[in-house]
């Protein structure tokens, strides 16, 4: 991987994260189009910093450090979403942070399938 591929990189991430998220975010049934927007934005705001920073460590350090970065944004990134969605979400039926753990559990997974799939 080179430098020049992590538009094209981050920009298939946000589509796919998006559509995953937002699908499976129907599957558990939250219906409020706000709610929906909502998940749309916190993955505009988190999954640039999740996708790219990855990206530079490994460039720079290597593929282990690489995948303990990984392992410590998505952390960080269910936290802030679960206390984005606590804070902005109608949707009750579920703890945010767990709503927030199983989308990027889903999207994380299935990324991974496309990936694999790709190459």
């Amino acid at each position: 991987m080179i430098i020049n591929d992590l538009p094209f990189i981050m920009i298939n991430c946000l589509f796919f994260t998006i559509v995953i998220e937002i699908i499976f975010a129907i599957i558990l049934k939250v219906k409020d189009k706000k709610d929906i927007l909502n998940i749309l934005l916190v993955n505009v705001m988190t999954n640039p910093i999740v996708v790219s920073l990855p990206v530079f460590v490994n460039i720079r350090y290597g593929l282990m450090q690489r995948n303990i970065i990984v392992i410590i944004l998505e952390i960080i990134t269910v936290l802030i979403e679960g206390k984005i969605y606590s804070k902005y979400l109608k949707f009750k039926k579920i703890n945010p942070y767990i709503l927030s753990l199983i989308l990027n559990l889903c999207s994380y997974i299935i990324g991974d399938i496309i990936k694999y799939i790709n190459f």
